[in-house]
């Protein structure tokens, strides 16, 4: 399976179980991998017959910036769903990453795969 990765996408939400959470927005780091079969994108050189990454992004962002989860896990998985609503994305790997979540941590993140299958 070919892939398409979205790479250190940094955007800002409101994340997380605490009071203090719940009031300013913060940033996450979130990182994509499409999974597909691009061959035909290769053979033709055709927008068509690829996967929108730019409109992925969007989609992605909007999601993103107007959630309010209390937990990564359940960002990361909204955001795989996100991705699978794509036609020709088979598979989605998310890693979401909260740079504040802990003290003397650069990052906590949290890695979930999907499948089209799956949902």
């Amino acid at each position: 399976m070919d892939k398409i990765h979205i790479r250190d996408l940094a955007l800002k939400c409101i994340i997380g179980i605490y009071e203090h959470e719940r009031e300013v927005k913060q940033e996450v780091v979130i990182n994509i991998t499409l999974h597909a079969n691009l061959m035909q994108a290769g053979v033709t050189d055709d927008f068509n017959d690829t996967i929108d990454y730019k409109a992925v992004k969007q989609r992605v962002l909007a999601l993103v910036e107007s959630s309010q989860f209390q937990l990564v896990e359940a960002l990361a998985a909204a955001i795989a769903q996100a991705c699978l609503e794509f036609d020709r994305v088979e598979q989605v790997d998310v890693l979401v990453e909260k740079p504040s979540a802990l003290r003397y941590a650069r990052t906590v993140g949290v890695e979930i795969s999907r499948k089209r299958e799956q949902v």
